[in-house]
């Protein structure tokens, strides 16, 4: 099997900005909301029964290739408490 010989970067470079940048905040807010969960002591079936979701769906949340509207971020904070996100 032959292989290609072209460096990370250069295939790295080659993605757009704009995904490179929505797949970094799609995982920041996967992982935030990993921290938010593991603070208050939840597992996913109870966020899940806790939120009237299916696991499945905190599952694909947590996968950080989730497309997350302005509705569930907001739903999100307010179930915690505190932002998911910060807008400067």
């Amino acid at each position: 099997m032959r292989t290609a010989n072209i460096p990370l970067q250069e295939i790295f470079e080659e993605i757009p900005r704009e995904k490179r940048e929505e797949t970094r905040l799609s995982f920041a807010i996967s992982n935030r909301l990993d921290t938010l969960m593991r603070e208050h002591g939840l597992n996913k079936q109870q966020f899940a029964k806790a939120l009237g979701k299916r696991p499945n769906e905190i599952t694909r949340w947590l996968s950080g290739e989730h497309n997350f509207t302005i509705a569930t971020i907001s739903m999100l904070s307010t179930f915690f408490g505190q932002p998911i996100i910060t807008v400067q």
